[in-house]
C-alpha cells in the first residue's frame, strides 16, 4: 500500500501537467458520482488529449476505480484492486496532490456532497462490526470465498483436536444431546467421558465384526444399547461399523475429511422451517402476481428436493422417524383466486412437507386483507415473527432443527425466530435490492416513498450478521468479479446520508458463505429430444399461445412470419428484468427482425388489470414501443404462464423450432428460467450481470449479452442465427453444451446433499465454538431497537398517510 501510494505521489511530483489534465477532466464532469463505466470513459478521453497517461502509474490506479465522488477541488476514488479488496484517495486539482483515506473519509465525503458539508456531524452513527470478529477465522484468497464449509472444517478442527481434551470433550457433549421425539439418539447416559466412549466402540467393533454386515439394527440394538450405544449409527452392520470406525478415527488422529463425513451421518435435523413472507405463495395461480416469481418455485422445488435427501438420511441413519418441512407465509383473507388464505396446505409432491399462513395484523390489531407490498412489509414482521413462534411450536410440539429465510424479509424473521428459539439459522437472498437500485444508499431519501430502502438495508446487514451460515447460487453473488461488485460485497461499506454509515459490515471472507446452486425439476424441464415424455397434448395451446391473433385483453402481437425461428423470454414485468428493453434492443436492429420473431411472456398486457406501480410505467412502456416501431407482426406479447408443465413443454416447443432463450435482466442474482431453459435443450442469451456470468460459458453452453449495451446484445443473437444457417450443427453444438453445463453442476439432488451436509457442520460447529458470535448479537440487537424498529415505524406512517391520501377504498 505505502509503495503504490509512494509511486503516484512521484508521479504527480514529475508529470503535474497530465494530473491536472486528468483531474480537471473528472471535475468537468456534471454528475458528482461517476460509476466505473463513466469512470472509464472519463479516464479514455484524459488519455487521448495526453497519451503519456496510458501506461502511469496514476492510470493504473485509476484503471481499478470503482467509484467517484468530486466536489471541486476534490476527486475521491474508491478503487478495487482485487476482488473484495478496497483502497481509497483523494486528490486535490488545484493543489495537484495525493493521499490515502480510510473508508470513513471517504463515505464523510459523499455524505458532505449530499448533505452539504455543514450538515456532517463529527458524531455520526457509524456500524463497525470488525472488531468483533477479530478473533474469528476468516479466509484470505477470493478463491476461498464461497467455500466456506471446507475452510472452517480445516481451521477449526485442527484448533479444537490437537493437542488438547477439550476438543474431544465438546464432541462428547455433542453426541449426548441429540433426540427426537423423546428417544434418544448417539449415545445414552452411561457413557459420559471420553474414554468411555473410546472402550464402548472398541466392544462394538469386536461385537459387530462377528455379525452379517446386512443384519439391521433391531438385532443388534440390544448388545450395542447395553454399551451405551443409542439408535441413529446406522440402519445396518455395515452401515454402524462405517460410523463407528469414523469416530474411532477422529477420536485418534482427527481430519476434516473424516469429520465432514461423520457429521454428515449424524441425526440432527428432522424439522426444517422455511420462511418466505412476501407476496402471494401457493402452488397454483400465483406466478405473475405481486412480488410472487422465481422464489416461490425455487422453495417448492427445494422442499421435494430436501424431503426426498432428509427421508434417505433417516432411513440411513436406522430411524423410523418423519420428517417435516414447514414453508411459513403470510396468509391473505382477500387472495384472489390463490389458495393464500388457506391456513395449512399440504406441499404436492411430498409427504409430509405443508405451507402453514399466518396473517400479518394493522396497527389496531386487525388482520390484514390484503396483499402488501414487499418494499411495505416492515412495519409487520416483528408481530409477525412473534405469531410465527407460536403457530410453529402449536404444529409441530417442539422447536425445529434448522430454520431458512428467504429474501431480506424471510431472513429477518429467520433472524428473530433462530435467536428466540436457539436453533441454526440459514440465510438465502435471492436478490439484495441495493444492487439493483444503483444509488438506491447515497439517495435513499428520494427512493423512500416508494421503497422504504432504508428499512430493508438495515434489516439486511442485521440478518447477514445474525445467520449462522448463507446460502448463494454463484459466486458472483457474494464477491462479483474482477470488474463487477457483488451483491454481499455492496454491503462491506455503504452510506445512508443523515441516518447511518456503515464502515464494516459484512466480510464476504467470512467462512460462513457457501455457494449451493439450484436447478430445474428434472420431471418438468427435461431435454427436447426425449420425444416419449413430452407432453403432445399442451401443443394446440402453446401454438395458440404463439401464432394466434391478439385478443387485446392477454395478448397482442401476431407473428406473421411462422418459419423464423423464435427468441423467447419469459419473466416478470419490472424495471430490473428489463423486458422493455429487450423490446427496444429488438426493435431497433433489422438485422435481429430478419432472422427471428419475438415471443415475450410477462407480467398482464391490459394495463387496467395491473395495480403495480412499477409494472404499470414498464406495461406501457412496452406498448409505446410496439406502437412506435410497428412491432405487431414481429413480436408477440402474452400475459405470465403459471402452469408449470406446460412451461416445460413451451420450452421444448421453442427448442424444436430451433429458437432460443433470452435474459436481459439489468441485474440477475441467479436466473432460474435459465436454467429451465438449458435443462430443456435451449441455447440461452442472458444477462453479463450476475449469476448467468457463472452459469453459461460462453459460446459453449451460450451467450452472454450485456442489457447496457443493446446495439450490441442484439448482434451477439442475430450473428448467432446467421451462423446457424450457415451451419445446420452449430445451433445443437450449443444445445448439447447447455444440457452438459447444467447435468453437470445444477440439480436438486445436488443441491440437498449439499445443503443438508451444511446444516450439520454448521449446528457442530455452533454448539462447540463461539460461532453464536454472543458479541456480535448483543450489538445487532441493539441496532434492531434504536435503528430498525424506528425505520419500520416510518414505513407505517407513510402507508397511513398514502391511505389517507388516496381516500376509502384504497389497498393497504
Amino acid at each position: 500500500m505505502e509503495e503504490q501510494m509512494d509511486a503516484i505521489k512521484k508521479y504527480i511530483q514529475e508529470n503535474r501537467k497530465q494530473t491536472y489534465l486528468l483531474l480537471k477532466e473528472f471535475c468537468e464532469q456534471k454528475a458528482p458520482f461517476l460509476q466505473q463505466a463513466k469512470a472509464e470513459d472519463v479516464l479514455a478521453k484524459a488519455i487521448a488529449k495526453e497519451p503519456a497517461l496510458r501506461h502511469s502509474d496514476l492510470s493504473k490506479l485509476f484503471d481499478t476505480v470503482r467509484e467517484v465522488a468530486i466536489q471541486y477541488p476534490y476527486v475521491y476514488v474508491a478503487t478495487r484492486p482485487y476482488i473484495a479488496r478496497w483502497k481509497y484517495f483523494r486528490f486535490h486539482a488545484e493543489m495537484v496532490e495525493a493521499d490515502q483515506i480510510d473508508v470513513t473519509a471517504f463515505l464523510s465525503f459523499k455524505e458532505s456532497i449530499i448533505q452539504g458539508p455543514e450538515n456532517v456531524s463529527d458524531w455520526h452513527l457509524e456500524i463497525d462490526l470488525q472488531p468483533f470478529n477479530r478473533d474469528f477465522p476468516t479466509m484470505r484468497e477470493a478463491r476461498s470465498i464461497g467455500h466456506g464449509v471446507e475452510y472452517l472444517n480445516r481451521h477449526l478442527s485442527s484448533r479444537l483436536f490437537y493437542g488438547t481434551q477439550i476438543g474431544l470433550d465438546r464432541l462428547l457433549a455433542f453426541l449426548r444431546v441429540h433426540q427426537c421425539q423423546g428417544q434418544q439418539l448417539m449415545l445414552l447416559d452411561t457413557i459420559d467421558t471420553v474414554d468411555k466412549l473410546r472402550r464402548a466402540l472398541r466392544h462394538a467393533n469386536d461385537i459387530l465384526s462377528m455379525q452379517d454386515e446386512m443384519l439391521e439394527w433391531d438385532s443388534i440394538s440390544f448388545h450395542l444399547e447395553h454399551l451405551g450405544f443409542a439408535p441413529g449409527w446406522g440402519h445396518t452392520v455395515k452401515r454402524v461399523n462405517e460410523t463407528m470406525s469414523l469416530l474411532t478415527d477422529i477420536l485418534e488422529a482427527p481430519s476434516p475429511n473424516n469429520l465432514e463425513e461423520f457429521l454428515n451421518r449424524i441425526p440432527m435435523i428432522f424439522h426444517v422451517v422455511i420462511l418466505s413472507p412476501h407476496g402471494y405463495f401457493g402452488q397454483a395461480n400465483v406466478l405473475g402476481m405481486p412480488d410472487t416469481g422465481g422464489q416461490v418455485v425455487y422453495i417448492l422445488d427445494q422442499v421435494r428436493a430436501m424431503e426426498k435427501e432428509m427421508r434417505l438420511r433417516i432411513h440411513e441413519q436406522g430411524l423410523k422417524i418423519e420428517p417435516e418441512i414447514t414453508i411459513i407465509t403470510r396468509l391473505i383473507p382477500d387472495a384472489e383466486k390463490t389458495t393464500c388464505n388457506q391456513r395449512l396446505e399440504p406441499v404436492m409432491g411430498t409427504k409430509n412437507a405443508r405451507i402453514l399462513r399466518v396473517p400479518f395484523y394493522d396497527s389496531k390489531g386487525k388482520v390484514l386483507k390484503k396483499w402488501v407490498s414487499r418494499f411495505e412489509i416492515w412495519p409487520y414482521i416483528e408481530r409477525f415473527a412473534k405469531d410465527v413462534e407460536k403457530e410453529l411450536l402449536s404444529e409441530l410440539g417442539q422447536r425445529p432443527d434448522l430454520i431458512i429465510g428467504n429474501y431480506s424479509d424471510g431472513n429477518m424473521v429467520a433472524s428473530l425466530l433462530s435467536q428466540k428459539l436457539h436453533i441454526t439459522q440459514c440465510n438465502i437472498a435471492h436478490a439484495l435490492e441495493m444492487t439493483k437500485y444503483p444509488g438506491s444508499d447515497l439517495y435513499w431519501k428520494k427512493y423512500d416513498k416508494d421503497y422504504h430502502f432504508a428499512c430493508q438495508f438495515t434489516a439486511d446487514l442485521i440478518a447477514m450478521n445474525t445467520a449462522d451460515f448463507i446460502i448463494t447460487s454463484t459466486y458472483q453473488e457474494i464477491a462479483g468479479q474482477k470488474n463487477s461488485l457483488g451483491q454481499y460485497e455492496s454491503y462491506s461499506s455503504f452510506t445512508l446520508p443523515g441516518l447511518y454509515r456503515v464502515v464494516k459490515g459484512i466480510n464476504v471472507f467470512d467462512p460462513k458463505f457457501n455457494i449451493v446452486s439450484p436447478g430445474a425439476d428434472a420431471d418438468v424441464y427435461f431435454p427436447y429430444t426425449e420425444t416419449d415424455k413430452r407432453l403432445t397434448n399442451f401443443l394446440p395451446e402453446i401454438e395458440e399461445f404463439i401464432y394466434g391473433k391478439p385478443n387485446g385483453k392477454t395478448s397482442r402481437g401476431h407473428l406473421t412470419d411462422k418459419d423464423k425461428p423464435i427468441i423467447f423470454t419469459m419473466a416478470r414485468l419490472d424495471r430490473v428484468k428489463n423486458i422493455a428493453g429487450l423490446v427496444e434492443l429488438y426493435a431497433r436492429n433489422k438485422h435481429l427482425q430478419k432472422h427471428v420473431n419475438l415471443f415475450i411472456v410477462a407480467g398482464k398486457v391490459n394495463p387496467k388489470a395491473i395495480t403495480d406501480k412499477e409494472e404499470i410505467e414498464q406495461n406501457k412502456r412496452f406498448h409505446d414501443l410496439m406502437n412506435e416501431y410497428k412491432l405487431d407482426d414481429k413480436v408477440r406479447w402474452i400475459d405470465s404462464l403459471h402452469e408449470k408443465n406446460r412451461n416445460g413443454e413451451l420450452y421444448r416447443y421453442i427448442a424444436d423450432k430451433r429458437g432460443a432463450f433470452i435474459q436481459p435482466a439489468h441485474y440477475e442474482a441467479f436466473g432460474l428460467t435459465i436454467i429451465e431453459a438449458m435443462a430443456s435443450g435451449l441455447p440461452v442469451f442472458a444477462t453479463c450481470n450476475g449469476g448467468p456470468q457463472e452459469i453459461i460459458v460462453h459460446g459453449k453452453s451460450g451467450f452472454h449479452i450485456d442489457p447496457y449495451h443493446g446495439r450490441q446484445a442484439a448482434e451477439i443473437i442475430a450473428d448467432f442465427f446467421e451462423n446457424c444457417k450457415k451451419e445446420p450443427l452449430y445451433w445443437e453444438e450449443i444445445s448439447k453444451g447447455s444440457l452438459k453445463r447444467v447435468e453437470e453442476n445444477y440439480t436438486w439432488d445436488l443441491y440437498a446433499k449439499r445443503l443438508m451436509t451444511y446444516s450439520r457442520i454448521y449446528g457442530f460447529w455452533k454448539f462447540v465454538t463461539n460461532l453464536e458470535r454472543t458479541e456480535t448479537r448483543r450489538y445487532l440487537e441493539m441496532f434492531y431497537t434504536l435503528q430498525f424498529r424506528k425505520l419500520a415505524k416510518g414505513v407505517w406512517e407513510s402507508i397511513t398517510k398514502k391511505k389517507k391520501k388516496s381516500g376509502p377504498g384504497v389497498k393497504a
